[in-house]
């Protein structure tokens, strides 16, 4: 994303440019969203309402196409003579606009102010795409069906601290917006096709267990600085590389720390451009140095790139430097610290000498296949009418009908009569993983009850 640094009395032909206003109650995220699409702290944030008073409007540039947004003050309903004035503001910039960002917060959930904003923004006629902010994990998507009472349609779920689909965010609102591009060959550059797109592999792990070393093996040539020193790489550095199995873009990613040890400024927007590349990512190869065992950072890691809906293959890296008691030990502590992505596939190598690293590629071309697979519906029906064939849910609740309604990774929907209970999802979720082959390849389910489909 490219942007455009400037107020609106400096943008160029502001007024021939299509406009997305950003609204919402107070400590939304409104203005982090803002920073998000701009690409700089244009915005002043703070955590902790009524920061944002004015209205701030800078353009944007997404695959070759231009708008402006316009970030607004937290909308308070019956507030005090101050946030009258700040609502009116908001008000005047929705009537104006030619898509309403309306964003809600998916950690307090539906609020009574939200739904005031909402009756007033349904009766102004004017475009309204409904924006659930905080969602940081595929997990956190189940809840946004409360959001569906606001009448606005389904919420599109993004962390615009984190960056979490914010892309997919700004492919929906140039969609709407129906503007031509300015630049016809960048137009549709990040546009996630999965028949045609190159499959893009992040490496990422701590600092200096060797990410640089693996890269650097598997684009064969020094395309990333490697020192044996913490934090070297301070950006993502992207390579494509063509295999027997076609092109695959390989991200090379800062070493991630605790928080407590990251400094601020450069450091800090280092790691979260590598969780960026998490998150646009097909696959991510968690590189741990076997030397040290598997560490509590690791297991964030770990964790984080699971929330992101991402496969993994673990990379167990300087495998060679380990006696028989030392690898038993860290097959423990693998098991112990990572065992809810237990099904992942696992490659004990070293990145310095090459040895066992021709046993990823199978590995990725495995896991990005399933990422990208698509299943078609009356299969998808056929499993789950057997799986509850064979073990009822109880109490009458039952899947009525079922589709896959995305991929990258595999997204099912399920229509059903009623709440089931987690374990019988997690039945249901293994039932097609096995009949499917998906493999370790993450799946999300998402269940829709009777009522919520009327």
């Amino acid at each position: 994303m490219r942007q455009h640094h400037g107020t609106v009395n400096e943008v160029t032909n502001a007024d021939a440019r299509k406009s997305v206003v950003i609204v919402g109650r107070p400590n939304v995220g409104k203005s982090t969203l803002f920073n998000r699409f701009v690409g700089e702290q244009a915005a002043i944030v703070e955590d902790h309402p009524g920061v944002t008073r004015d209205r701030h409007t800078r353009e944007v540039e997404w695959c070759g196409y231009h708008f402006n947004v316009v970030d607004t003050g937290g909308w308070m309903p019956g507030g005090s003579a101050l946030d009258s004035k700040v609502s009116r503001q908001v008000e005047a910039a929705a009537r104006t606009a030619d898509i309403v960002l309306f964003v809600v917060d998916a950690t307090v959930g539906l609020n009574d102010d939200d739904e005031s904003i909402a009756a007033w923004l349904r009766a102004t006629g004017r475009p309204i795409l409904l924006v659930a902010n905080k969602v940081d994990g595929p997990n956190a998507e189940t809840d946004l069906w409360q959001f569906l009472s606001l009448g606005l349609g389904d919420a599109v779920p993004v962390s615009a601290i984190h960056g979490r689909k914010s892309g997919d965010l700004l492919d929906v609102i140039v969609d709407q917006l129906e503007i031509e591009a300015d630049d016809p060959s960048a137009a549709g550059t990040f546009v996630r096709n999965p028949e045609t797109k190159e499959p893009r592999v992040a490496i990422v792990g701590r600092p200096n267990v060797g990410k640089s070393t693996l890269f650097n093996r598997l684009v064969g040539e020094e395309r990333s600085i490697v020192h044996d020193m913490a934090g070297t790489t301070r950006d993502a550095v992207d390579t494509r590389v063509e295999t027997s199995d076609g092109p695959v873009i390989f991200v090379d990613t800062a070493g991630m720390r605790r928080r407590s040890k990251v400094e601020a400024g450069t450091e800090y927007y280092s790691i979260i451009r590598a969780l960026r590349a998490v998150d646009e990512s097909d696959i991510a190869l968690l590189v741990i140095d076997a030397t040290e065992g598997v560490t509590s950072q690791d297991q964030r890691l770990a964790e984080r790139i699971d929330a992101s809906g991402c496969p993994i293959v673990l990379v167990l890296n300087k495998w060679e430097m380990l006696d028989s008691e030392r690898r038993e030990q860290v097959e423990i502590e693998l098991r112990r610290r990572l065992y809810f992505i237990g099904d992942s596939p696992i490659v004990r190598l070293s990145a310095l000498t090459g040895k066992n690293v021709h046993r990823l590629q199978p590995l990725l071309t495995e896991a990005i296949t399933n990422y990208h697979k698509r299943v078609p519906t009356r299969d998808v029906n056929r499993v789950l009418a057997a799986a509850q064939q064979q073990q009822p849910a109880g109490q009458g609740a039952r899947v009525l009908y079922a589709l896959q309604g995305a991929v990258d990774p595999p997204t099912f929907t399920l229509f059903v009569n009623r709440e089931l209970p987690q374990t019988y999802l997690r039945y249901l979720e293994r039932s097609i993983r096995e009949a499917f082959e998906f493999g370790s390849t993450p799946i999300k389910l998402r269940v829709r009850t009777r009522s919520e489909q009327g």
